[in-house]
């Protein structure tokens, strides 16, 4: 019984993450460009695109190597989308 009560609070531990962003917001702003916020590379050509939610913004990178100068200077780039 005890294992059963274990495997459904992960369950719905996964299903809450899954749900909502980083913020605990459970809509997040789309990203609508089709290009790399740090690269400017069109998403896809180099895989699926790397996505993150930063402060209930949705940000897709054309790879996961783009997130780390995009966490270095957040504003710089968000000021792009507006």
């Amino acid at each position: 019984m005890k294992t059963i009560v274990t495997l459904a609070a992960c369950s719905l531990a996964l299903f809450s993450c899954k749900s909502k962003d980083t913020a605990g917001n459970a809509k997040s702003k789309p990203y609508t460009p089709d290009t790399c916020l740090i690269s400017g590379e069109k998403l896809g050509t180099m895989g699926a695109p790397h996505e993150i939610v930063y402060e209930g913004q949705q940000i897709k990178f054309c790879c996961s190597h783009c997130e780390p100068d995009f966490r270095k200077e957040p504003a710089k780039y968000l000021s792009q989308l507006k």
